[in-house]
This record gives structure tokens, sequence and C-alpha cells, in this order.
């Protein structure tokens, strides 16, 4: 007998919305494959290797056989003392091991904080442009995502008067990040200040990823919100990981540092989800947050360079203007001068037609800004290699100039 398919997929599952990021990367990919000369600029992962002494750290792990089996569904011990060690360094945050939980990656942490703090109803307040993944968790767990659009006027920030213009008897929580995805916009020590005593008064919960934390240019500096706003510890949640500092995407290694009763919603949660990371992998993780900061500076200092590059690139397009990038390893042009006109006998009325069109004639992979709640705009990644950053800009660039 046949299951009907009318209701087969629950309704909260079957609203996720696909990742725009690596649905572009995927397609960007299949082309590839198939022998086109494509350029991605859609992936947001650093293009280099693992550093040696961290993978060396892993190779010795699998030989360890107290790392074949299970062990504490919130982290290794070791690791999250050395989390809390590498947060006072690097954010001058002090938080005890036990605030911290290791996670499958920085997107697990943002799931599971979500879930932990956002009940049916409660409404999260959600700057854009944003990452595709925080509205999804925070629809999975009943909230409401309240979103607030942010422009080039105030580099992609928003404001304490935007946020409290949004506070209602439901506001929950704040998604806060800086460096951004997608924008780059990195916000000043006063701004975040203002932003963490504004969500103090109010018992408003913020969850800050820091993931970019050390991918900051041009005088730029990171700083965490807990380090400015220390009265906030009992109402934040700090979501970070190895991915983007180490080169490590494909390792899996997250965390989140939470106020205790988070932290034991969230170790309960994860014992049923998922057990331990992978220990391999934290032991991987291990040797890079114990170590010292040279890697990531070679990768900022080539990160800078390119951003200066394709900053200058993008805005020779006739139709295209681009803020300066801050931080991360992304360039957010505005787009909306090339929508409407002829482009190799073909026109787009919005970023999202673009990103075919383009993808099709110039054979060049970005996000449109749809993905990212600000429509007319596009994410480019400069993570990839100097000479194909160069030649995918060219070709958009000729494209424009028919």
């Amino acid at each position: 007998m046949s299951t009907p398919a009318t209701g087969r997929i629950a309704r909260r599952v079957a609203a996720i919305a696909p990742s725009a990021t690596l649905a572009v990367d995927a397609k960007a990919k299949a082309l590839k494959a198939a022998g086109e000369p494509v350029i991605g600029f859609g992936a947001g992962e650093p293009d280099f290797a693992t550093p040696d002494y961290i993978v060396e750290a892993a190779v010795a792990a699998c030989h360890d056989p107290r790392n074949h089996r299970y062990t504490p569904a919130p982290g290794l011990p070791e690791l999250r003392e050395a989390v809390a060690a590498k947060t006072l360094r690097d954010s001058g945050v002090e938080v005890a091991p036990s605030q911290v939980v290791v996670t499958n990656g920085g997107k697990q942490a943002v799931y599971e904080a979500i879930l932990a703090v956002v009940d049916d109803g409660d409404e999260v307040l959600l700057p854009a442009p944003y990452w595709t993944t925080y509205p999804e968790p925070i629809r999975l767990a009943g909230g409401v995502p309240v979103v607030l659009p942010t422009t080039e006027a105030t580099d992609f920030r928003v404001t304490v008067e935007q946020l409290e213009a949004a506070r209602t008897p439901r506001t929950k929580a704040l998604v806060f990040v800086s460096p951004s995805n997608p924008t780059g916009s990195v916000y000043p020590a006063e701004e975040m200040t203002a932003i963490g005593r504004w969500a103090l008064e109010h018992g408003v919960m913020v969850l800050t990823d820091e993931i970019y934390e050390h991918l900051t240019y041009g005088g730029h500096e990171h700083h965490s919100i807990l380090a400015l706003v220390p009265e906030l510890a009992d109402q934040c949640v700090i979501l970070n990981g190895v991915a983007k500092t180490y080169a490590m995407t494909g390792w899996r290694v997250g965390w989140m540092i939470a106020p205790a009763d988070v932290v034991a919603a969230v170790s309960n949660l994860q014992s049923h989800l998922s057990s331990n990371v992978a220990n391999v992998s934290q032991m991987a993780a291990l040797a890079a947050v114990s170590g010292d900061l040279s890697a990531v500076e070679e990768m900022r200092a080539t990160f800078d360079r390119r951003r200066r590059v394709i900053h200058g690139m993008l805005n020779d397009i006739d139709g295209v203007t681009c803020i300066e990038p801050q931080g991360a390893f992304y360039a957010y042009p505005n787009m909306t001068g090339l929508l409407g006109r002829d482009l190799g006998g073909a026109t787009a009325a919005t970023t999202l037609e673009l990103a075919d069109l383009v993808l099709e004639r110039a054979k060049v992979a970005f996000v449109p800004g749809e993905a990212f709640d600000s429509p007319g705009y596009a994410r480019f990644s400069f993570a990839l290699g100097d000479a194909d950053l160069e030649e995918g800009i060219a070709r958009i660039q000729r494209l424009a100039a028919g």
C-alpha cells in the first residue's frame, strides 16, 4: 500500500529554505566538472590548506585508542579548557571550561543555541543582510525572525534606534554578527557597546557570532560584545569555531560559550542529537586553538591584498558600486545598476536573475542578495586564487561593457 505524498514531510522541515550559498557553489562546481571554465565566488571558506601542525595532531590522534570511543557530549575536557583559554587570550572574555560546548561545526552551535532559548512565538531580531542559515532554526523553534534592514549609509550596521523601534514584549533575542557575513562590515567598539547596553537594559539575549574574529582589515578591529559589556554574561551566547581562522571548514568543529542553564540544555540536546564531535577533529581543534596565530596572519595578509583588488575592480564595473570590505572575506556590491540592461543579449530584472545570467554568459558564479534578504546586492567571496579573482571580475566587466 503506497503512502500518500500529501503531508509526508513535516511542515516545520518542509519550510526550511535550501542554503543558497551551498546551492550556488554546487551549481558552479557541477558546471566546472562538465568542462565549463567557471569561476566561483560563492564559497565561504578559505582556499588554504589546514596548517601542517594541526593535521599532524589529527594523525597522532587517529593512532590513540582513546579517540576510538565515545567521549562526553559537550566536548573533550581538554578542548573545552583550551577554548576558554583562547577566548581570554583573543577576546578578553574570561569564561569557565564548563561554559563551553563543542559542536559539529558552527552551524550546529547556531541551531542548538537558538533551539535552547527560543520558544513558540518568541521574536528574534535579525539585522539584514544576514547569513542564510540564521532564520531557519528560529522558525524551526517556533520563533519569529524580525528582520531589520540596513543600508550602505551605515555600512550595513544596525542602530540602537532600529533595535528599540523593533522591540516588543515578545522580543527574546538578537542575532549579532561582527565581522559580518555577507557584508564584511565590522562594528566599532562604541556602537557595539551601545547595543550591548541596550540589550542589557531590556533583558534581550544576545547570540553573537564571532567566527570571523581574526579577519579584519584597514584599521578595523574585532571586539567581543561581552568584553565591552561584561554585565551581559548571563544573557549572552558566543558562537565560534576553527573553520575560518585555521582553514578547517571540513573538520566540523565549532563551539558555543553560554550561561550554565543554556549549556545544560544544549548538552542534553546534543547528547540525543549527535553525541560527541569526532574525537580526531576535536584533537585537531585542540592543536589549533592552543597554537599561535601565525597561520591566520598569513591568510589575513593575503585576504587583505585580495579585498583591495576586488573592491577596486567591482567599482570599475559600469553600474556597480561597492563599499570597502572591513572584515571576513566577502565583498558586497550594489548591483542594481546592471538590472534591466542588455548584458550579452539578455536582461535581468532582479539580482537572482542576474546571477543566473552572469553564470550562463560569463561563467562566473556569485550569490545574489536575495539569499541574504537584501535584493539588489551580491556576495563575492575573495577566498579564491588571485588569478581566478581577477579573471572572474574582468569577465563581468566585459559583459557589462557590452
